[in-house]
């Protein structure tokens, strides 16, 4: 029999049974206040922090993971988000909800030439959108929590994701959408089985009537954008996947569509993370915020170099996602533009849906509305300056653009 000292036995484990062996691991530690620092549980249900009312970040013992973990091993493993187990919230992997979340291609844009132009696909995810991520988080953990019933307001996607993945789970699903609310989404979460209300007015019209309801429903756990700590958790993976897809050399400047803002968020948050791990250097892209010109608090607040956004009043915005009048983290939204020497856009509708056109047409890519925002912005930022000759841009389609038949 051959003998193996620890160290070389823990090697051989890595290279021989990678997914097995890191998936093993969870280095998942406790909940932090984004603002004043308190520590919460991760192992109880846990909303916004009990002492400020700020969001709550999931943080982990990175010291330990960095001894632990290769990013050289992540080739070998299974093309889901779902390989950055030890780095996520979902501490048993019989509480993994999933509906095969895979790699998002990171496609170049051939109508540049020579210049490094790409878009990160969200679309192929399940239910066709970047929120698969994020709610596919938000459930697993709440089964592992116990959760039983599970209510959100969204202006479409998410609410599809939240009843897709709880019907896979098993769970309660209490959404609230506005009115005019593209019809697709409607009828897919009630296909998915969730319970459906229709509200007048906008997302924020749908959180006042989701809240007034969920008083009277003491069991409903709400999983609004950042007022849980883990779908945010979900939508870092972005971040992890593009380092990974750009050999850990990240790109010069993302441009995101933004209505909560979870991604950006999010992804800076990756981008700590994977610094403290040793797998990236101190490098950061410049992160670019871009919102409808019917609905721009975020470029509002940047303009004026505030740290928070005041509300939008008579939001209105064929991109349904970006009709979110006031971001509830909003300051973690600008922290990261201001630090990354970022900036925030605006656009029209008109130029929204000429560019889903366009790049139907020059790309073969039909994307959202979302995302068509972001291809806009670029454009803008090319004519201004901000975006230099040789740069290397990340674009994100948030959605594939089969969900918006009326802008299509």
């Amino acid at each position: 029999m051959i003998r193996l000292d620890s160290a070389v036995a823990e090697r051989y484990i890595q290279l021989v049974f990678p997914l097995t062996h890191q998936q093993s691991m969870n280095f998942l530690t406790h909940l932090e206040c984004s603002v004043c620092g308190d520590r919460h549980s991760p192992h109880e249900a846990q909303t916004v922090c009990r002492s400020c009312g700020k969001s709550l970040l999931a943080r982990y013992d990175l010291e330990k993971a960095r001894q632990a973990l290769k990013k050289e091993t992540l080739k070998r493993e299974k093309s889901s988000l779902w390989k950055y187990f030890p780095l996520l919230p979902v501490e048993h992997e019989e509480n993994i909800v999933s509906l095969g979340e895979t790699i998002t291609p990171l496609v170049r844009l051939k109508a540049f030439g020579a210049s490094e132009v790409w878009m990160k696909d969200e679309g192929q995810l399940p239910t066709g959108s970047f929120k698969a991520r994020g709610l596919g988080m938000a459930i697993s953990k709440a089964k592992e929590l116990g959760i039983k019933s599970v209510c959100i307001p969204s202006a479409g996607n998410a609410a599809g994701a939240s009843s897709a993945y709880s019907a896979r789970a098993g769970l309660e699903c209490h959404v609230f959408l506005p009115e005019d609310t593209p019809q697709m989404n409607i009828k897919e979460c009630k296909a998915y089985g969730a319970d459906v209300h229709l509200v007048p007015g906008n997302i924020s019209d749908a959180a006042k009537a989701m809240n007034e309801l969920r008083k009277e429903k003491k069991n409903w756990f709400d999983v609004s954008t950042l007022k849980e700590p883990y779908r945010l958790e979900g939508k870092k993976t972005m971040g992890y996947e593009l380092a990974e897809q750009m050999e850990w050399d990240l790109p010069d400047i993302i441009i995101y569509p933004t209505g909560g803002g979870t991604g950006l968020i999010g992804m800076w948050k990756a981008f700590d993370e994977m610094e403290k791990l040793g797998w990236i250097g101190s490098k950061r892209p410049k992160m670019v915020s871009v919102q409808s010109a019917g609905c721009a608090p975020i470029v509002k607040a940047f303009e004026e170099k505030k740290k928070e956004s005041e509300f939008w009043q008579r939001a209105s915005t064929v991109a349904s996602g970006l009709r979110v009048p006031k971001a509830f983290a909003d300051y973690l939204i600008l922290d990261a533009i201001y630090k990354s020497a970022g900036c925030a856009v605006s656009v029209t509708d008109s130029e929204i849906v000429d560019s889903v056109h366009e790049l139907a047409h020059k790309e073969g890519l039909l994307i959202c509305p979302e995302g068509a925002a972001t291809y806009v912005a670029f454009k803008k930022l090319v004519q201004s300056g901000f975006v230099r000759k040789n740069d290397r841009i990340v674009l994100f389609n948030t959605a594939s653009g089969s969900k918006y038949p009326e802008v299509v």
